[in-house]
C-alpha cells in the first residue's frame, strides 16, 4: 500500500518550524475549534487549562506520559482544578500513523491507545518494518491488520491530524512536548514540581478573584 510505504520510508508528513509565523491573537486562535474533536480531560470549568501537544515518537513526551501526567492527573485535574487538552504534534510518520490510529481505535480506546503506543514505542519506532509493528501492537487493542489499513489509508483523517499539527505550528510550536497553561508556552518536559510553581499560583489568583467578586 502507498500508506504503508509512506510510513516505512516517505518523507514527513509533518515538519515542525516549516510554517507560518505565530499569529498575534494566540489565545483566540488556541481554545477555537480544531478539525477533530479535542482529547481532554477534566472538568469543562476548570480555573487553569492545560494544552499539551505531543508526538509519539518523542522520548521527552514519552517520559511525560508515564512519569508526570499520573501526579499531574491525580493532583489537579481529578480535583477539578485543571482541564488537560493533548493534541497531535507528530514530528515524524511513524507519529502520525500512531495518531490516526488512536483516533480509528474509537472514543473510549483512544486513551489505553496511546497509552499502549507509548508503552510499546520501541517494538514500533525502532523496527525496520513499522507496518508490522504497529499491526502487532494494535493487535492488542483489537484492531486487525486490515483495519489498520483501512485507518492509514484514510486521506480525511491524515489531512485532520496534519491540521492540529499545522494550529499547533501557528501557535508558535516547534519542538515536543510543548505545553499552554492557561494561553502561556512552556515548551519542554516539565516535572510535576515544576506544573505546580506554574498552577498554584493561577488557582491562588482565581481564588482571590472569586472573593473579591464575592463582596
Amino acid at each position: 500500500m502507498l500508506r504503508r510505504n509512506f510510513i516505512l520510508a516517505g518523507p514527513a508528513i509533518f515538519l515542525a518550524g516549516s510554517l507560518p509565523a505565530i499569529a498575534q491573537d494566540v489565545g483566540e486562535q488556541l481554545f477555537a475549534p480544531g478539525p477533530l474533536p479535542e482529547k481532554a480531560f477534566g472538568e469543562e470549568d476548570a480555573p487553569v487549562t492545560i494544552i499539551e501537544y505531543a508526538s509519539l515518537t518523542c522520548g521527552h513526551c514519552r517520559n511525560f506520559h508515564l512519569t508526570t501526567w499520573p501526579e499531574l492527573r491525580k493532583k489537579y485535574v481529578e480535583t477539578g482544578k485543571v482541564r488537560f487538552i493533548v493534541r497531535e504534534f507528530p514530528l515524524d510518520p511513524r507519529a502520525t500513523a500512531g495518531f490516526m490510529l488512536a483516533r480509528c481505535a474509537g472514543e473510549d480506546k483512544w486513551y489505553p491507545t496511546v497509552d499502549l503506543l507509548y508503552r510499546s514505542a520501541e517494538s514500533w519506532t525502532q523496527v525496520p518494518d513499522a507496518a508490522t509493528g504497529l499491526k502487532q501492537v494494535m493487535g492488542m487493542a483489537g484492531m486487525t491488520g486490515e483495519d489498520v489499513e483501512a485507518c492509514l489509508a484514510d486521506q480525511e483523517l491524515l489531512d485532520n491530524v496534519n491540521a492540529v499539527a499545522l494550529k499547533g505550528s501557528a501557535m508558535g510550536v516547534t519542538s515536543t512536548p510543548t505545553f499552554f497553561v492557561n494561553g502561556e508556552m512552556y515548551p519542554g518536559s516539565m516535572s510535576i514540581e515544576q506544573f505546580s510553581e506554574i498552577i498554584d499560583p493561577l488557582l491562588e489568583e482565581g481564588a482571590n478573584e472569586g472573593e473579591d467578586n464575592a463582596q
